[in-house]
């Protein structure tokens, strides 16, 4: 996937980033047996989900790739067989 920079656009990373954060919160407060603060974890973790797909609504995300486009990829990268 390399070849079409999937998952490096602004959008990618900050939802993934603030979902990430979401997770460490909702594991530290299960780990303190705090219910609220596990269920606000997954809160945040839902939240970066919404946020990645509407940054990339307003343009800050990949492009949507064609069959073609990705065929070329697949070609682009592939390794010719030893003989």
């Amino acid at each position: 996937m390399a070849g079409t920079s999937h998952g490096h656009t602004p959008a990618a990373w900050t939802g993934v980033v603030i979902a990430f954060i979401g997770f460490c919160v909702s594991g530290a407060f299960m780990v303190l047996a705090n219910p609220i603060g596990f269920w606000a974890g997954l809160v945040v973790v839902v939240l970066g989900g919404v946020v990645g797909m509407a940054m990339r609504a307003a343009g800050m995300g990949a492009p949507k790739a064609t069959h073609r486009d990705l065929a070329e990829v697949i070609a682009a990268n592939r390794v010719p067989a030893k003989v």
